[in-house]
């Protein structure tokens, strides 16, 4: 078949494509339901959570395709794409699953048709319509002038130089209203409690990250993640305190809640927070490690144990916003006398591959004393920390997600432009079948994974979609590491020099993958549980 002429879009095939490895899904999982533990089968465990969250992506592709024939083409393709792959976690494993050989049979000849290469190939420079209204059109135009204006000019020294954020970058962004998209406006932000808030927060957060992931990309983050805890839990008195303020940039945030010990087991938190005598305050010791922008931050949201029983695990733990001086990216050391000796809060920076700009620290807490109308909720919100957490974080990777969809996108379109003007062997590259194939599964990816993040915020703003948010972050971050790994490969040698974006782009899409939640914890602890769960539920 000829690239140039791609076969009509069979919606109709697709979805019922879909339906069928939405089946498959439901009998893997029934199958891990008998063996009564997510950990005595955790491939199959693993497998299943991705395959769910392909299966979900594509689902929410369909609307998207109806809307014209390369929108069609593209949810075509990507269909077929999770289709061959969970093609391929079935193949040879059947009986883990609980189904025959053939059973994906019934897809075959569609996964045949919008998987042949010429078909992909055709798709190489088609991306699709986002299909925005007037309103978030204007978003997206707004956030991504200021990242070609004021973010890609300094990204690559941000990177290459691990320097700090600059001041005029973030207070630009405050100026613009970032920090506000995700706070009610009776706290001084732009959220109105309708689709909207997420919508902004999603199209901004993937704008800012085409532009840099480390450098302007998860800036809004962390306030998104404390604003959410401070709207779970929070008085009335801690909201007027610091939702206002964290609306406008006055103050920044990080969260301290990973240890050197506990990663995404948080119910083990060793670092403790302990009432004085007299009632006024904590006394925090111990430390955090991954305490991303905690140098820059002006106050730290740190998940503590604040009852010393451990065996009550995440029962026992509270969140209290601390206060601390600004830093920079080599560190800091803060000290304070106070009423029960000496407090001392230090920093040591953790280099890293990628993500640079915000920075990475191990934080060490001793005996620092944090007031007692700073523990989130005050005396109701006591224990009630991990809860509070996990109301920020379900934000949190929704916004990943839309991380890494930047992320994508920018690779995808420094591979393209590279194609479109390297010469290799008198031909530019982007003729090259090869290259169109994957430029082309690439946009499908692309596609979906923003569809799907459209589709999450929806749920969202209706207070539904916890699960989807986690599927998103699962598929969409693991992705990014494909696309990003592709980008480059078809950059040849220069995708490897540093002085191309690209390189850039491939090792900030690794951590992707690991933090607000590891992969594999993601998928067995939370995506598997959960399906599991609701199986014999229903």
């Amino acid at each position: 078949m000829s690239a140039t002429t791609p076969p009509h879009p069979d919606l109709t095939t697709a979805a019922e494509a879909i339906e069928l490895a939405a089946g498959i899904v439901r009998s893997g999982t029934a199958r891990l339901a008998e063996t009564g533990s997510v950990d005595a089968d955790q491939v199959l465990a693993y497998d299943l959570a991705h395959a769910a969250a392909a299966v979900e992506t594509a689902r929410s592709m369909l609307d998207y395709g109806a809307k014209g024939d390369d929108e069609g083409g593209l949810t075509c393709i990507f269909v077929a794409d999770a289709i061959a792959d969970l093609g391929a976690k079935l193949w040879g494993r059947e009986s883990h699953w609980g189904v025959e050989p053939d059973a994906l049979d019934g897809a075959r000849e569609f996964v045949s048709t919008w998987r042949d290469p010429a078909v992909l190939a055709a798709f190489a420079e088609i991306q699709g319509d986002r299909h925005l209204d007037d309103d978030f059109e204007l978003v997206q135009d707004t956030f991504r002038r200021f990242a070609e204006d004021q973010v890609v000019p300094v990204a690559e020294h941000i990177h290459r130089e691990n320097a700090d954020i600059p001041e005029d970058l973030i207070q630009g962004l405050a100026e613009m209203g970032l920090f506000g998209l995700s706070i009610p406006e009776e706290y001084g932000g732009f959220a109105t409690g309708g689709e909207s808030d997420y919508f902004g927060m999603v199209i901004a957060t993937e704008e800012l990250s085409r532009g840099s992931l480390g450098a302007a990309g998860s800036l809004i983050t962390r306030p998104e993640i404390l604003a959410r805890a401070l709207e779970a839990g929070g008085t009335e008195a801690q909201k007027q305190a610091w939702l206002p303020r964290l609306a406008t940039g006055e103050i920044m945030n990080a969260v301290a809640v990973t240890e050197p010990d506990y990663g995404s087991d948080v119910a083990g938190v060793k670092v403790t927070a302990t009432r004085t005598d007299d009632g006024s305050g904590f006394i925090i010791n111990g430390t955090k490690t991954w305490c991303t922008f905690g140098a820059r931050a002006d106050v730290l949201m740190v998940l503590a144990r604040t009852d010393p029983d451990r065996t009550k695990g995440h029962r026992g733990l509270s969140i209290l916003i601390c206060p601390k001086e600004r830093g920079d990216g080599h560190g800091f050391v803060n000290s304070a006398e106070h009423g029960f000796g000496t407090g001392t809060m230090e920093a040591r920076p953790i280099d890293t591959i990628g993500y640079r700009g915000m920075h990475s620290y191990e934080v060490a807490f001793d005996n620092w004393f944090v007031p007692a109308e700073n523990l989130i909720g005050e005396a109701d919100g006591e224990g009630r920390g991990f809860y509070y957490q996990m109301a920020g974080f379900e934000n949190g990777r929704l916004q990943t997600a839309a991380r890494a969809v930047g992320v994508m996108q920018a690779a995808y379109e420094e591979a393209l432009d590279y194609a479109q003007n390297r010469v290799v062997f008198g031909e530019n590259i982007v003729e090259y079948q090869l290259t169109r194939a994957k430029l082309g599964r690439m946009a499908a990816i692309i596609q979906a994974s923003r569809q799907f993040a459209y589709q999450v915020g929806r749920m969202m703003a209706k207070g539904e979609g916890k699960m989807e948010a986690t599927l998103i972050k699962a598929y969409v971050c693991k992705a990014a590491e494909w696309v990003t790994r592709e980008a480059l490969q078809i950059h040849g040698g220069m995708g490897y020099a540093e002085e191309y974006t690209v390189s850039r782009l491939f090792v900030d899409a690794r951590v992707l993958s690991i933090f607000e939640g590891a992969d594999e914890t993601l998928c067995l602890k939370v995506i598997a549980r959960s399906m599991v769960a609701n199986h014999n539920d229903g």
